[in-house]
């Protein structure tokens, strides 16, 4: 059985839809652009992970007149949804410019720290809304994803190592930021812990995108914004519901630590601690992932780790009433709640090709909008406030988005599969030289 499991494994690695597309070098100055990776993810979306300190003093303080919690709670969203709301630009602004990946990085660094100084200034919730939330995340968005297919062009064997280690970023990122940012508005001032955060995330992912390379002069990726043609796929569109889906369950956690442990009784330190510890978990957990993907396989891994992250909040995240168990769960849902984000890459790359990959990936970052967007704030109106477990419902809905979303890559597992042995089917009995049959042609 391990046998086959190896063949089919390695028959989905090494096969690629776009067969003309050089082979990754896997390693060289790859690793260089690892580093530059884990920079650019621990200072974009490691610092928008920190929101949920934010959020926490927001919601504990009446500084903005009229503004509700639901209010904090887009704003928030904001940072994930603008920042994938920009992809089809940043798709198109990659292709038609000399100097490819490094004008829009360096656009979306200008914009991200423009946002957090201007908010430094905010009087009023809707300024909020537009500098904390529609800046940051814009800018965040032109950053990252001209990164978030780079490592993939660098390697092949260890796609998922580079990807983990690159994603582990933002936990470090959040990690550092949960306390810099509690400690700056315990100590100086709400409005200077924003424009600290500003000037040292615009440096450090100036100094990221210096350093990163693309090979799309070698790949000659196509880059469509919106590539309407790879939404007829049904392994595509498995990719797509999973990632809708799973992220329900991780902004909910990711944004909602923070309150839960206000609400069981723990004090301000002890909150901090639990959003810090989620990030640390983050950090520890996502190389791990990728070194299992890459001997395991990209989508079974995929499965099985968002499975327990289900599993995780019914058997941990529920029962918690206490210190000690909420640490415990902070620490190993950290560990694995951000999947998506270390496969996404290596799966969307095994599905499509390298040659696709960045279309691809824009599809993904715009179906993920709904969800990061609305997710707290579905959390937020769930939650049963005077209620003995406050926190009964959101927790309910992300396990169950969690559990949905580990179905979906089931079905995604099965179809490859299936596909698989009906394409080495036809190959044992074509004669030679003949063409096989193609893996987007075989219905679910």
């Amino acid at each position: 059985m391990d046998t086959t499991c190896d063949s089919f494994r390695d028959a989905e690695d090494t096969e690629d839809p776009s067969p003309a597309v050089p082979k990754p070098p896997d390693g060289g100055y790859g690793w260089v652009c690892v580093a530059a990776c884990f920079t650019i993810n621990c200072f974009t979306w490691g610092v928008v992970a920190s929101y949920g300190v934010f959020l926490g003093y927001y919601l504990e303080n009446e500084i903005y007149p009229a503004a509700t919690p639901t209010d904090f709670a887009f704003i928030g969203g904001l940072n994930f949804s603008v920042a994938m709301l920009a992809s089809p630009a940043v798709t198109a602004l990659v292709r038609h410019n000399p100097f490819t990946i490094h004008l829009p990085m360096l656009i979306g660094v200008f914009i991200q720290t423009t946002g957090f100084i201007t908010a430094s200034f905010a009087s009023r919730v809707w300024q909020l809304y537009l500098t904390q939330g529609v800046l940051v995340g814009l800018g965040v968005g032109f950053t990252y994803i001209p990164s978030i297919a780079i490592l993939s062009q660098w390697f092949s064997r260890r796609r998922s190592l580079a990807n983990g280690i690159s994603a582990a970023g933002s936990g470090i990122g959040g990690l550092l930021f949960s306390f810099m940012v509690r400690a700056a508005i315990s100590n100086i001032s709400l409005a200077w812990s924003l424009r600290i955060t500003g000037f040292v995330s615009g440096l450090m992912n100036i100094l990221a995108t210096v350093a990163i390379r693309s090979r799309n002069h070698v790949i000659q990726p196509k880059q469509h914004p919106f590539d309407t043609d790879l939404l007829r796929r049904y392994d595509v569109i498995l990719v797509l519901a999973w990632a809708f889906v799973s992220m329900l369950g991780y902004i909910t956690l990711l944004f909602s630590m923070s309150n839960f442990a206000s609400s069981i009784g723990l004090n301000n330190s002890q909150a901090v601690t639990v959003t810090a510890l989620l990030n640390l978990g983050t950090a520890l957990g996502r190389p791990f992932i990728g070194i299992i993907s890459d001997y395991c396989g990209r989508i079974e891994s995929a499965g099985f780790i968002t499975l327990l992250c289900a599993i995780s909040v019914f058997a941990i995240w529920i029962p918690a009433t206490s210190y000690g168990v909420t640490i415990l769960f902070v620490i190993i849902n950290g560990a694995i709640l951000g999947v998506f984000w270390v496969t996404i890459g290596p799966i969307c790359t095994e599905v499509v090709g390298l040659g696709e990959l960045p279309s691809m990936l824009s599809l993904a970052w715009l179906v993920i909008v709904l969800p990061t967007t609305f997710s707290e704030v579905i959390a937020l109106k769930l939650r049963g406030h005077g209620l003995r477990h406050e926190f009964l419902y959101p927790q309910i809905f992300a396990g169950l988005a969690y559990l949905i979303a580990s179905i979906i890559i089931l079905e995604l597992w099965r179809f490859r599969r299936r596909s698989t042995l009906v394409e080495y089917a036809v190959n044992e009995r074509a004669p030679e030289g003949e063409p096989s049959l193609a893996l987007t042609a075989i219905e679910p």
